[in-house]
């Protein structure tokens, strides 16, 4: 699946000289977690959310510095942080760099980049245009279609789909591995060096569409046999 097919295309922004107080009753009312700040060219420049508006006078939650970092931090580094808390407008408050994919990217890279960066949100764009958000939230409704769709119709295409899944991962060895799909009972037959490879084995069967039941005939050795 690819960005496109997930992600939200009705996407609230604001722009770099929107109040922050502005920015707050937004995400209020559309019961969101973040925004793109674009430019008046289109461009992405950043991103708004709720975490960017946590620490603020107005709510006395600004978190002064322990003395000690005071010393270690730079007046540059120190500058920025106080913008950070202390400015009034989109362009002084939001994450930035952008982050943003492409529309035609895979969805688990997008995914990855979600868990790499630690964001929640990350811009859709294409052609230079901003197309669409996709959130935590869209990867889940992806999962659900994903879950949702073409059923394998056969015990032999089953197979095959299984077979496929553990051709792709180091752990599984198909060498020593045999798999027999009856009326969608699928057995797996195996010698494995461990537990979680016994599990992770039961686990790619049951990601199949189609399989009702898993059987694990297998062997877990022990260091030495």
């Amino acid at each position: 699946m690819k960005a496109k097919d997930v992600m939200t295309t009705t996407v609230h922004t604001v722009g770099p000289d929107t109040p922050v107080t502005a920015i707050a009753q937004l995400l209020l009312d559309r019961r969101i977690s973040g925004v793109p700040v674009v430019a008046e060219n289109g461009k992405v420049l950043g991103v708004v959310s709720e975490c960017d508006l946590m620490r603020r006078p107005e709510s006395g939650t600004v978190k002064r510095r322990a003395w000690w970092l005071t010393l270690v931090s730079s007046n540059d580094e120190m500058a920025r942080d106080y913008i950070k808390t202390h400015g009034t407008n989109a362009g002084d408050v939001m994450s930035q760099p952008a982050i943003t994919v492409e529309a035609d990217a895979d969805l688990a890279d997008v995914a990855a980049l979600l868990e790499r960066r630690r964001i929640k949100r990350v811009p859709v764009m294409k052609d230079g245009r901003l197309v669409g958000i996709v959130t935590r939230s869209n990867l889940l409704h992806g999962l659900i279609a994903h879950r949702s769709g073409k059923v394998a119709e056969t015990d032999t295409a089953i197979r095959k789909e299984i077979e496929d899944e553990l051709a792709d991962e180091a752990w599984a060895n198909l060498r020593t591995t045999n798999v027999v799909v009856t009326d969608g009972v699928v057995h797996l037959w195996s010698m494995v060096g461990s537990e979680s490879e016994r599990e992770a084995l039961v686990v790619a069967a049951r990601r199949v569409s189609g399989v009702r039941r898993v059987e694990p005939h297998i062997a877990v050795l022990t260091p030495g046999v």
